[in-house]
């Protein structure tokens, strides 16, 4: 049911929706006001379904008459949905438990028109509520600010604050939750619950509490977190009220949790303030990489969270090089033409709207020069736009209305970086925040990595150097400069292997990703099995790619690991992850 108000007069008695060929639409009433005239049962409208793009179709509803501006209309849609890309339909063997099927919508960016008929648009915001009937022995869950059992396994969710229909997400399996602060508790398949409470005890208040001294209060009442199964393809995803994050998290030592400050982040920049359009993502998740930091700075102290924001650079700078800097997609403001032939924009997701983006925000508060200041700013621009959706022109407009003095000094004109640079132009940053407190990290991982590259191993040296208290960036940062110094000399990954256990027998899944990556890249075929359990483990987008990609590119014996673990495991994979895989291993795209 769809309560519309119109905005102004058009004309047309035309009602033009978002909807989806998997979505079959049976009929559509328009409903007489509430209290008023007119038949209860409703009038009974046209529908036609016309093409629209690659990833959608239009739902045409023609209305007895043209509204006029401020009138209210209600929508009855008889739909039945359940085949689209939004909706997730998981065998048991794709859950940690194996016992039991389940499902999940994913909305972002433009999937949720084939799980209801809307507005499937950010720069459109909403309040909903749902009942949501589900077999025996199974629980749902929405993002949603109130969640109440009833009798008869049914479900009654309503969402209190307006949010943009990509924000709107259900689950259904067999999942149970356990308090793990004040206003959050974790939900998880029962045979990870212990774990999800274990990790997760305490922590998220810690951070709630930071980002609300930062951005100002937190509107949503509860932020929940559902632990999904291994094949969710994303690391989160910020569904208001509850973040859905991928199982990876649960390494065991806490050592990840820095990816729900990131979704945390989302509750101030991306769901209260929101881009209009995701051709301008950045102001969504530019912010809330900053924003991340922000709180990271405060909990872990300003050379951790710097050597964090270096491996975020190192992937941007990885993903400029395989793409090319001039790549249309390696701007901030990206063009995404609608109709038949434009572009999908889930596929212009990468690593530009997140680190450009941050370097864009950082440069904002560089140009400020005080950090009280640009936080004030942050807190103050949150207040002005929450529950909105807003364009690039209004986030500049309002920075630079709220600092005059910058505004009468010409800082969006300054020659090379200018603000219609930033948006415009592909390519590196203009400007790079300092990372150097990260030094004091990043000096002996270097050095040590510099150590293995050698020749002839020097292991008094390398004895030396203790990592056992190195948090999880810094070895992963001391990968990364391995990786790059890749193939090493025969026979030293073997002994660094040998040598860190903590390592190469890691459980966490950014160090398993680049272990995974350093074995492919010298070859290590002893070690093969390490990828292939990694990849059956998880179906996490950002690990699966990159390691099929490196096995596509490396020996013979790598393709054939390639074939061989993407036909077991292909069935467990999101659909999407698997035609990005056969698209590296020239599979052609699946139907």
């Amino acid at each position: 049911r769809l309560e519309l108000r119109c905005e102004r007069d058009l004309g047309g008695a035309q009602l033009r929706l978002d909807a989806h060929p998997a979505l079959a639409v049976n009929s559509a009433t328009l409903l007489p006001p509430p209290g008023g005239p007119g038949d209860p049962a409703g009038q009974a409208l046209f529908v036609e379904c016309w093409p629209f793009a690659s990833y959608g179709s239009v739902l045409l509803i023609t209305l007895p008459e043209a509204p006029y501006a401020e009138q209210l209309l209600t929508l009855l849609i008889d739909y039945e949905a359940g085949e689209g890309p939004g909706v997730c339909w998981l065998s048991p063997e794709q859950t940690a438990g194996k016992q039991k099927p389940y499902m999940y919508t994913q909305g972002q960016a433009v999937l949720n028109r084939s799980f209801f008929p809307c507005f499937d648009t950010p720069s459109v915001k909403f309040t909903y509520s749902a009942t949501v009937k589900v077999p025996e022995g199974f629980t749902a869950v929405m993002s949603a600010t109130s969640w109440e059992k009833q009798n008869d396994n049914t479900f009654a969710f309503e969402m209190s604050q307006p949010i943009p229909s990509y924000l709107i997400a259900l689950v259904v399996g067999d999942i149970v939750s356990a308090d793990v602060g004040p206003r959050s508790r974790v939900w998880a398949e029962p045979c990870l619950i212990e774990a999800a409470k274990k990790e997760y005890d305490g922590v998220i208040e810690e951070f709630l509490v930071v980002g609300e001294k930062l951005f100002g209060p937190y509107v949503w009442g509860r932020y929940d977190i559902l632990f999904m199964p291994p094949s969710f393809p994303f690391g989160g995803m910020e569904n208001p009220c509850l973040t859905f994050v991928t199982p990876c998290l649960l390494a065991g030592d806490r050592s990840l949790v820095d990816v729900i400050i990131h979704e945390i982040s989302h509750s101030w920049f991306g769901n209260l303030v929101t881009n209009a359009t995701w051709g301008e993502f950045w102001l969504n998740e530019g912010f809330t990489m900053y924003a991340q930091r922000r709180i990271s700075t405060e909990v872990y102290g300003l050379p951790y969270t710097c050597l964090e924001a270096a491996t975020g650079r190192a992937l941007l700078r990885q993903h400029m090089d395989a793409t090319g800097e001039d790549h249309p997609l390696n701007k901030l403001r990206v063009v995404i033409e609608p109709g038949l032939w434009g572009v999908n924009p889930d596929d212009t997701y990468n690593e530009t709207p997140y680190e450009k983006g941050y370097c864009f925000v950082s440069y904002l508060a560089h140009l400020v020069g005080n950090q009280s200041k640009f936080d004030a700013f942050l807190q103050a621009y949150v207040n002005q736009f929450k529950f909105q959706s807003i364009t690039a022109d209004d986030t500049l407009g309002f920075f630079l209305e709220y600092f005059p003095e910058l505004k009468e000094k010409g800082v969006d004109s300054i020659p090379g970086f200018e603000f219609d640079r930033w948006l415009n132009t592909p390519g590196w940053p203009p400007y790079l925040p300092d990372l150097s407190p990260g030094q004091q990290l990043m000096r002996p991982a270097d050095e040590l990595a510099e150590l293995w590259a050698a020749d002839g191993l020097n292991m008094e040296a390398i004895e030396a150097v203790d990592i056992t208290g190195w948090r999880t960036y810094q070895l992963v940062y001391f990968l990364d400069q391995v990786l790059q110094k890749s193939p090493l000399p025969e026979g030293n990954v073997k002994r660094l292997s040998e040598m860190y256990p903590k390592i190469s027998e890691a459980q966490n899944a950014e160090l398993r990703l680049r272990w995974c990556q350093i074995v492919l890249k010298n070859n290590l075929e002893a070690e093969y099995d390490k990828v292939k359990d990694f990849l059956h483990s998880q179906g996490k987008q950002k690990y699966t790619l990159p390691l099929y990609r490196a096995m596509w590119g490396g020996s013979e014996a790598a393709r054939a690991l390639a074939m061989e673990t993407f036909s077991a495991t292909a069935p467990q994979l999101h659909v999407n992850v698997q035609n990005y895989v056969k698209k590296i291993l020239g599979l052609g795209e699946a139907e």
